[in-house]
């Protein structure tokens, strides 16, 4: 008997510690799929638009749910959503999801109204209002807030009704602004060429739900229900189910080309017009010189892996400010002829991504001249950024 309970003692002593890694191991997962956050606008007691007695809520949920339904099917992508049923979460909540399940793509599906006989489907991007009419979309989506417990503790800095309190929210977001590009139009190309529906183009607007996000974020306004036929599409299984394809379609291809890295010549390169759309065109057509412009071929001077490449020194001074041209997968040369003919050019490894800079000034008026350069080359979304003794800082603390 003694015998026989040494030996059980003996096995449980060597087996418990094995069960105790085993456990471990499941609990926390490597990161080894894509994931993908969807989000059904409104919900519960805010039932979103209601043009033609449509409920916003119900039909970006059904979108939403056949979106993920076709996704789920690959088994390198995990949905996450912020709800699957009739319930209501805040804006700041969806946000929280988003970053804390480490999401590489958020993509919030809506509806939108118009007094008019408005139709077709958009995507837009965080960014500034550039006009009255992207700036009316963003309040309407935004005023959920108001629906919110403490909302004026939670949205303390953001006045809907003011479109420049957007300008210091959207910082965060540029890091990711090419690539939700990206997104967009590959929404609206399958929307408008596999569905037929009007394209209402990819623009930029100063959106609650997107600003809360860490990743490439957009926002599809799926169509307009208070336009009786495009209203009808939407509330239809057929329209549910063909827009939640087209929305899967486009973020299947979206990773496949994160997956193979960006190409520099084919890398869409941002342009915004007077109306708000903003258009792409490729780097090699924006890299071709114009004819009073001198190419800059400039050597390189590599610091360090972990800190920033640049081609010329910072002034010495303890605050540096530069004009952030894009953020890019792909490892660029700091050449002339691959940023328009710009010179005093710098990048950073950020996460999986490059940032690349232009300029070096010690003053903020200098950066504004600067950022009036790069927007004349063609970088009309590039922004100013501070740096701190080498370090980024946050350009609104430096300001004050």
């Amino acid at each position: 008997m003694k015998k026989s309970q040494l030996g059980f003692l003996i096995l449980l002593i060597a087996v418990l510690p094995l069960t105790s890694f085993t456990k471990n191991d499941t609990a926390i997962p490597p990161k080894d799929k894509f994931v993908v956050v969807l989000d059904a606008g409104h919900g519960g007691h805010d039932p979103g638009n209601l043009g033609n007695g449509y409920l916003e809520k119900n039909i970006a949920l059904a979108i939403v749910l056949r979106a993920g339904a076709e996704l789920e099917k690959n088994p390198n992508i995990k949905v996450v959503y912020t709800r699957k049923d009739d319930t209501f979460v805040n804006l700041f909540r969806r946000g929280e999801i988003a970053n804390q399940s480490k999401a590489d793509l958020f993509v919030s599906v809506h509806c939108d109204s118009h007094g008019s006989d408005a139709h077709g489907a958009g995507t837009f991007v965080l960014g500034l209002h550039a006009n009255q009419q992207n700036f009316e979309v963003a309040k309407k989506e935004n005023s959920v807030i108001y629906l919110e417990d403490n909302y004026e503790q939670k949205y303390a800095e953001y006045d809907i009704n003011s479109p420049e309190s957007v300008i210091g929210l959207t910082i965060m977001q540029e890091e990711f602004l090419e690539q939700s590009i990206m997104l967009g139009k590959k929404l609206q190309d399958n929307f408008t060429k596999q569905l037929r529906r009007k394209d209402r183009k990819v623009k930029q607007a100063g959106f609650i739900v997107l600003h809360q996000t860490f990743m490439p974020s957009v926002l599809v306004e799926a169509g307009f229900l208070t336009n009786k036929n495009e209203g009808t599409y939407l509330n239809s299984k057929k329209g549910q189910s063909e827009m939640g394809k087209a929305i899967a379609d486009a973020i299947i291809s979206y990773k496949t080309d994160i997956a193979k890295g960006f190409d520099v010549n084919t890398t869409p390169v941002v342009i915004e017009d007077s109306s708000g759309a903003l258009h792409t065109t490729s780097k090699e057509e924006q890299n071709q010189p114009k004819k009073e412009d001198k190419p800059t071929s400039v050597k390189t001077e590599v610091v360090s892996n972990t800190k920033t490449e640049t081609t010329k020194p910072a002034p010495k001074t303890d605050v540096v400010f530069k004009v952030q041209l894009m953020a890019s997968a792909k490892n660029i040369p700091l050449k002339g002829e691959n940023f328009r003919g710009l010179d005093m050019l710098s990048k950073e490894p950020y996460k999986n991504l490059y940032r690349y800079m232009y300029g070096n000034a010690s003053t903020y008026n200098d950066a504004k001249r600067l950022k009036s350069r790069a927007d004349a080359k063609g970088y009309t979304t590039s922004y100013i950024v501070a740096y701190k003794k080498g370090t980024r800082v946050s350009l609104k603390e430096v300001l004050k």
